[in-house]
């Protein structure tokens, strides 16, 4: 059984200093797909001699996971916890933040022509590990097989036989398809999840009802088993999965809670420079300052 899908629509948003990205997630259309929570579409774009990549300076998270996919390109993340890690094409940084944690994103200083392509998305805790401590792993290998003649590679959760290493608190799924010939690939969906499918690059058809570009997002209610995807040539596609949560988590600027008061406590903190987040060691820019929190804040 197929189910009827959505289709949402992609805005146009700024990161750091003014670089361009596509945000999927959160919309007035649709808040989450499971845990999912944001969703970010960088590139490409094109990096020359340091310039034209993403410097986004310290800032704090609290309540999520912060989920970064590489497709080309390289970024520096380092964080208050002491790490600093360079993701690469085909990597995942996951980022726990618990009650507070503090990071930055740079392109390297000495990057001479690249491509940078990059996917980010937010994970909201749920219930018992809202609380739990800060943290930071990097995966350098996933999953990757093919599947009706298209590449795949598993991000998250279980498909086709394959299981991603990555550590979540949610039963979530990700994973990216790319085809470098005009292919169809049929896969099976769990009934219990929702799921959404972006296009990154070239042009899709999903389900033989809707044909996408990378400027929307196709939503896809619980109940489906299985979906299908006619891909043009040179095309990549972005599948994310998940149990719909029983109410949408309050997301404020970069924290996710469940009420008012959490948010206005941790801006707060960060505004006051209370020891709750701490620092992180070497970035030569300033530290991002929080926006007001006008009125009282509620879920949508």
């Amino acid at each position: 059984m197929t189910t009827s899908p959505q289709l949402i629509s992609v805005r146009r948003a700024v990161l750091g200093e003014g670089l361009g990205i596509d945000r999927a997630l959160p919309s007035r259309q649709l808040r989450t797909i499971g845990a999912w929570c944001f969703l970010d579409h960088l590139g490409p774009v094109r990096v020359q001699n340091g310039q034209g990549g993403i410097d986004v300076g310290p800032h704090p998270h609290i309540g999520l996971q912060t989920f970064t996919w590489m497709i080309k390109g390289h970024i520096w993340h380092q964080d208050s916890l002491g790490f600093k890690q360079l993701i690469s094409p085909k990597q995942v940084n996951l980022m726990t933040s618990g009650e507070g944690i503090v990071h930055t994103e740079e392109t390297p200083a000495d990057t001479q022509d690249e491509l940078l392509h990059s996917v980010q998305l937010w994970i909201a805790l749920p219930e018992g590990h809202k609380h739990i401590g800060p943290a930071f792993e990097h995966y350098p290998e996933l999953p990757q097989f093919q599947h009706d003649g298209v590449d795949m590679i598993l991000l998250v959760g279980s498909l086709l036989g394959h299981t991603s290493p990555v550590r979540l608190h949610s039963a979530l799924l990700a994973t990216e398809l790319y085809a470098t010939e005009a292919k169809t690939v049929r896969l099976p969906l769990q009934p219990e999840f929702e799921y959404g499918v972006m296009v990154l690059e070239g042009q899709a058809d999903v389900n033989d009802t809707l044909s996408l570009d990378n400027q929307t997002l196709v939503y896809l209610p619980v109940g489906g088993d299985s979906l299908t995807l006619r891909l043009g040539a040179n095309t990549r596609v972005f599948v994310l999965a998940g149990e719909p949560l029983a109410q949408s988590p309050l997301l404020w600027w970069n924290f996710v809670a469940d009420d008012h008061e959490t948010v206005a406590a941790a801006r707060e903190d960060w505004v006051s420079g209370a020891p709750r987040f701490g620092d992180v060691v070497g970035y030569a820019g300033e530290r991002m300052a929080a926006p007001e929190l006008v009125g009282r804040l509620k879920r949508k």
